[in-house]
C-alpha cells in the first residue's frame, strides 16, 4: 500500500505543477504571436481547415487562471487513475485476483526492470516517480483515441445542415489530450530536473556530484594526470549542458511531439471526404496510435530511469590524484 500512496502523491504534484505552469500560457501566447506574424496566418488557415492549433484554446476563467481543454481531459484523468487505484486496492488480498492481479504485476515488473538499472536504494527512491509518469502518461496518451476527444466542441455554425447544433468543424474542442499541450511535457521534465538533481546530491554528496561529473574515471600516472583532467573538466562541461538543457528538452519535445503529431495526423484522416474515405484512411492511423501512445509512456520512463542512473552511480573506474 506505501507504493500505492507514493504513487498517487507524486502524480497529485505533477498535476499540481501543470495547473500552475499553465498560468504562464497567456504570456507564451502574446510573445508567440508579436515575434512572428506570418505563423499567426497559418494558424488561422489552419484552424479553418480543422487541424489541431499548438497552444490549447482557453475553456474558461477560473479568477486569473485560464482553464484550457487540456486541463479539463487532465482531470478527468486524474478522476480515472485515482478510480481505477481506489478499485484494485480496496479489498487487498493475499492471492490477487482481477484488477489487483494486473496492478501488481505491473508494478513488480517495473520494479524489476529499474532494478537492473539502477541499484537497490535508489530504486526506492525513483520508483515511486517514474511509475507515477507511466501510468499518467499511458492514460493521457490514450485519450487520443476515444471518440468526442478533440472532435466535439465549439465551430462554425454548418447552415447546409438541418440538424439544430450541426458545424463544418471544431476550432474550440471541449477535451485534448494533455501530453499535446506543451505546458504539461515541460512540466513533466522539470519535475525530472528538480528530482534528478536531488537524487543526484543525495547519492554522491554536493562535492560528490562535482566529481563525478568532472573527475578523472580512468587509471593515469601522475604525469599525465594534469592533462587528463583538462579532458575530463571538457566533457564534465558538455555533460553538464546535457544534464541542465539537453535531458530536460528532449525529454519534454520527443513526448509532446510524438503524441501531438498522432493527433494531427488522425484529424487530418478524419476531415478527409468522402466519410467512407476518412474511415478508411483513419483505421491504420489508430492502430499505429495503440503502439506510439505505449511505446512513447515507456520510453519516457525508461529514459527518466537512465537519466538517473547516469548520476546516482559509482564507477569502478574513477580514481583520485
Amino acid at each position: 500500500m506505501n507504493q500505492f500512496r507514493k504513487i498517487v502523491f507524486v502524480w497529485s504534484l505533477l498535476a499540481a505543477l501543470f495547473v500552475a505552469s499553465v498560468s504562464a500560457q497567456p504570456v507564451m501566447k502574446a510573445a508567440t504571436n508579436a515575434v512572428v506574424s506570418v505563423t499567426s496566418t497559418v494558424k488561422a488557415e489552419a484552424a479553418g481547415e480543422g487541424l489541431v492549433p499548438q497552444i490549447a484554446p482557453t475553456l474558461f476563467n477560473i479568477g486569473p487562471l485560464p482553464v484550457t481543454n487540456s486541463m479539463v481531459c487532465t482531470w478527468i484523468v486524474a478522476a480515472l487513475i485515482v478510480l481505477i487505484v481506489r478499485l484494485t486496492t480496496w479489498k487487498m488480498r493475499e492471492v490477487p485476483s482481477g484488477g489487483q492481479n494486473v496492478m501488481e504485476a505491473l508494478i513488480e515488473g517495473w520494479e524489476g526492470l529499474m532494478g537492473n538499472v539502477l541499484e537497490p536504494k535508489v530504486v526506492k527512491w525513483v520508483f515511486p516517480f517514474a511509475m507515477s509518469f507511466f501510468i499518467f502518461i499511458v492514460i493521457s496518451n490514450l485519450t487520443d483515441l476515444l471518440p468526442g476527444v478533440g472532435s466535439i466542441g465549439i465551430g462554425p455554425r454548418d447552415t447546409s445542415s438541418p440538424m439544430p447544433f450541426a458545424i463544418e468543424h471544431v476550432t474550440k474542442p471541449f477535451f485534448r489530450p494533455p501530453t499535446t499541450d506543451a505546458n504539461l511535457t515541460v512540466a513533466m521534465a522539470g519535475i525530472f530536473f528538480v528530482m534528478s538533481l536531488y537524487w543526484a546530491v543525495k547519492y554522491n554528496g554536493p562535492f560528490g556530484v562535482i566529481k563525478h561529473v568532472f573527475g578523472v574515471k580512468v587509471e593515469t600516472t601522475k604525469w599525465l594526470y594534469p592533462l587528463l583532467l583538462l579532458l575530463f573538466i571538457f566533457i564534465g562541461v558538455m555533460e553538464s549542458f546535457s544534464i541542465l538543457f539537453i535531458r530536460p528538452v528532449a525529454l519534454a519535445l520527443r513526448l509532446y511531439g510524438n503524441i501531438f503529431g498522432g493527433e494531427t495526423m488522425l484529424t487530418m484522416a478524419l476531415s478527409q471526404k468522402p466519410w467512407w474515405f476518412a474511415v478508411l484512411v483513419a483505421i491504420p492511423g489508430y492502430f499505429f496510435e495503440v503502439v506510439v501512445c505505449l511505446l512513447q509512456a515507456f520510453v519516457f520512463t525508461m529514459l527518466v530511469v537512465a537519466f538517473v542512473g547516469t548520476l546516482c552511480t559509482h564507477s569502478d573506474e574513477e580514481h583520485g590524484h
